[in-house]
């Protein structure tokens, strides 16, 4: 998964410059978009992203209220400022009830007020937090915790519904770990000092919140909490172990699940409950997990688990509800976790609670004004030029038989793309958005989504939908669908037309990090195991896949040789998957930048050669720096690599680099034969 953004400043500007180019001369850009940011004081073969970003880095200071500040920050607010004109030209329309302008319309209004909400306080979750109170055993508290399934409270397990990974044919019943407050097991089990005053944060932030919700003696309560997430975390797997697909699919009936792991659950029932009959099996990912939540539940007292859920449900609804509820969530997950100093300001927050909640709705209206047919089409044919270009890379492989290179070949040119919006918009018709309560708009959502999934069951699967909004700046690969899929928002930069960057930087960043990053997860350490249709099965040879699996060693090797900060490493295990398309995308980019007249010609622009502004611009897609509370939080939590090596890793490996920027033996950059990737 990669991100990128359009920025809706840059779509308007494209679609003018592309209308008068029939017409007029091709303008000359006023600014280098990647010569302007570079730290002459830096040497390449040192340290590219510092080479190529340092300029910006040093001027561009992270704000009081981000963790982070990067390229896709300074888009995002472009975007936003259209996505907030859209939603107050609603709020002020007298839109038929049902109407996408009256959702767009009500949401808005109502989450942007903020004396409401004061004044509601906890009322919004009244009905939820008396179905806790009434839960005397843990029959009742099971039973409650499938109730507040459909709010999303996370509490005890993750169910969900999607395509069975050894038949992507079928909508299958899937049961994955969960239930932790933290993001990741190791934020209860390390013994770092670091990592032990966040647990001790996090157990007084859980106290503070139940006094919010009116309870007193919350000290130990809290502290009671912890011990039954520790108890869940040390159950649970490894973030580089869930990476792997085989050894986390375990087909099971529900009354095997029931009877060999959760006897306190009964899974046929509680499935029935949300509507789905006759549940014939369920995708268990973590078995182990599951009988140590049996374990976990009955040895821990009816009390303590009310507060676990009570947590949970006020945390999950907290950014919606008062000001004090809020703030204190904000002081524990954005302040302590990650290092922001103070909240964003509240219509932009509202933004992004709009985007989880309908953004598609949203996006419909945002793709009519800013993504025109032909920025779409152009992104279209780029792909079919990566596409190529990987396809004569598979050919010349001389580490993989014939047999496997067929698959292969087969696999990549039936590869779906989407590209910039779906074809045919989901249907929001049932999605109830009013003016009681920004809360119980959220929830609502919520709810709509669950119905929505549950829905899918039984049904064939819809290969056309989309997981992510056309303004989401990010990007992803489906191996159950074999599809890339590029929203709208992922091929720009900011302030600028790409009408005006040269092919050199515009196949750096869409080309090689959005375009090749992604048709590279097909053939990950991950994607590679799904076949052509998208199902989980082995279409390698053994042979073949033994070279891969000892190709991508050399990878995790050289990633878990970096340490961003003293003390804490990459986990090549994990970032593995990432860092393969990485490197993947970079190879396929260049490959299909030098079909191009500018490779061609050869022409310096700024003093940088062709092949140099490609890597600039495959750089300008990391452009951005975080707090050192974010980055620790990453370390541990993302299966991506921090952004500064995700550029420095892979160019590592690739000898064109070496060539463009003379990087010699004895540079921090410099990696010998022996030691460099070589897979793609």
């Amino acid at each position: 998964m990669k991100k990128f953004i359009w920025s809706s400043a840059a779509l308007a500007l494209l679609i003018a410059c592309s209308e008068a180019a029939a017409d007029k001369k091709p303008e000359t850009p006023a600014r280098d978009i990647v010569a302007e940011n570079v730290d002459s004081t830096v040497n390449p073969g040192d340290n590219f992203f510092r080479f190529a970003n340092g300029r910006w880095i040093k001027n561009n200071p992270i704000p009081n209220s981000e963790n982070s500040w990067t390229i896709g920050h300074m888009v995002r607010d472009e975007i936003n400022t259209n996505l907030r004109r859209i939603n107050e030209d609603a709020a002020k329309a007298k839109a038929a009830k049902g109407s996408d302008t009256q959702k767009i319309g009500d949401f808005w209004s109502t989450a942007m007020d903020s004396v409401k909400a004061d004044k509601l306080g906890v009322t919004p979750l009244q009905k939820e937090l008396g179905m806790i109170n009434s839960a005397t055993d843990l029959k009742g508290i099971i039973s409650t915790a499938l109730a507040l399934e459909p709010l999303a409270t996370g509490v005890f397990w993750g169910a969900y519904i999607g395509q069975d990974a050894r038949n992507s044919e079928v909508m299958a019943v899937g049961l994955y770990q969960g239930g932790i407050g933290l993001d990741e097991r190791e934020y209860y089990l390390d013994n770092d000092s670091a990592t032990k005053t966040i647990r001790s944060e996090y157990q007084a932030h859980i106290g503070r919140m139940l006094a919010l919700l009116g309870q007193t003696e919350t000290e130990k309560a809290a502290a009671d909490v912890v011990a039954f997430e520790t108890k869940l975390a040390q159950v649970s797997r490894k973030l580089e172990e869930r990476r792997d697909p085989e050894k986390n699919y375990n087909k099971m009936s529900a009354a095997d699940m029931t009877q060999k792991l959760t006897p306190s659950i009964d899974w046929a029932a509680a499935f029935a409950g949300f509507g789905l009959k006759n549940v014939d099996s369920i995708i268990v990912g973590q078995p182990e997990f599951y009988s140590g939540l049996e374990k976990a539940m009955k040895s821990t007292p009816v009390p303590v688990l009310q507060n676990y859920m009570r947590y949970h449900l006020v945390s999950t609804y907290a950014e919606y509800l008062s000001k004090p509820i809020d703030q204190e969530n904000f002081n524990f997950y954005d302040k302590t976790l990650s290092g922001a100093r103070e909240q964003r300001p509240r219509w932009k927050r509202v933004l992004n609670a709009e985007g989880n909640a309908m953004g598609m709705v949203l996006g419909k209206l945002f793709v009519k004004e800013y993504f025109p047919e032909r920025a779409k089409k152009r992104y279209s044919d780029m792909v079919e030029a990566v596409r190529e270009v990987y396809a004569e890379r598979i050919k010349a492989l001389s580490w993989m038989d014939e047999s496997t290179k067929q698959k292969a070949l087969n696999k990549l040119s039936t590869m779906k793309k989407k590209v910039g919006y779906p074809d045919v918009w989901k249907d929001y018709s049932k999605l109830e958005i009013g003016t009681g309560s920004y809360c119980e708009n959220m929830m609502n959502a919520s709810r709509w989504m669950f119905n929505d999934m549950i829905s899918k069951y039984g049904k064939p699967v819809d290969r056309n939908e989309w997981e992510m909004t056309p303004q989401t700046y990010n990007a992803y690969y489906n191996p159950s669908n074999n599809e890339i899929v590029l929203p709208a928002a992922i091929f720009a930069i900011p302030g600028m037309p790409d009408s005006l960057i040269d092919d050199a930087v515009v196949y750096g960043y869409g080309g090689a990090s959005t375009i090749g990053h992604e048709i590279t997860h097909g053939f990950d350490d991950e994607g590679r195991k799904f076949d052509a249709s998208g199902n989980l099965k082995e279409w390698w040879t053994k042979e073949d896949a033994d070279k891969f699996v000892k190709r991508a060693q050399v990878m995790v090797d050289q990633f878990d040789n970096y340490e961003p900060l003293p003390g804490k490493r990459i986990n090549g295990k994990a970032t593995l998957g990432e860092n393969i398309a990485d490197y993947g995308g970079i190879l396929l980019g260049l490959e299909a930048f030098k079909k191009t007249e500018q490779y061609k010609k050869g022409e310096k622009i700024s003093g940088y050669t062709p092949v140099q502004r490609y890597f600039l611009g495959y750089a300008l897609g990391w452009l951005g720096h975080q707090t050192e509370k974010q980055l620790t939080k990453r370390l541990m939590t993302d299966v991506h690599s921090p952004a500064e090596w995700r550029v420095n890793g892979p160019f590592a490996n690739i000898p064109e680099f070496y060539t463009a920027f003379g990087v010699k033996d004895g540079q921090a950059m410099w990696r010998p034969d022996s030691l460099r990737v070589q897979i793609w």
